[in-house]
């Protein structure tokens, strides 16, 4: 999936695209990242986001660190973390209660 979001600011001067993959047990290389590149310049983009549901190699985070465009990886860890921050695509299931003792009970009188 590769998709261009909404303008980054009001006057429209930047945009960023945002590809995802959803995989199972397969790492994201280089390769997958080179040819998301290549698509921003298609678009004349210089920002991208490129979410995986696994995680990406090493080779693949040392290339986004070398290129002029700037390409953000989310892997699937960061990816649920943002779910759980923003609070979307979840639901909370149990609320717990944190007890301090009230030291003021136990003060003799």
């Amino acid at each position: 999936m590769f998709v261009k979001l909404p303008k980054e600011d009001k006057l429209g001067l930047d945009s960023i695209y945002l590809q995802a993959k959803r995989y199972r047990g397969n790492t994201v290389g280089r390769p997958d990242i080179q040819a998301f590149a290549g698509a921003l310049d298609m678009h004349r983009a210089r920002k991208g986001v490129f979410i995986t549901t696994s995680n990406f190699t090493k080779d693949a985070h040392d290339f986004v660190t070398r290129i002029e465009k700037r390409i953000v990886l989310i892997d699937g860890r960061e990816w649920a973390a943002l779910m759980r921050e923003h609070n979307v695509g979840v639901s909370t299931r149990e609320l717990y209660a944190v007890k301090a003792i009230d030291s003021d009970y136990f003060l003799e009188e």
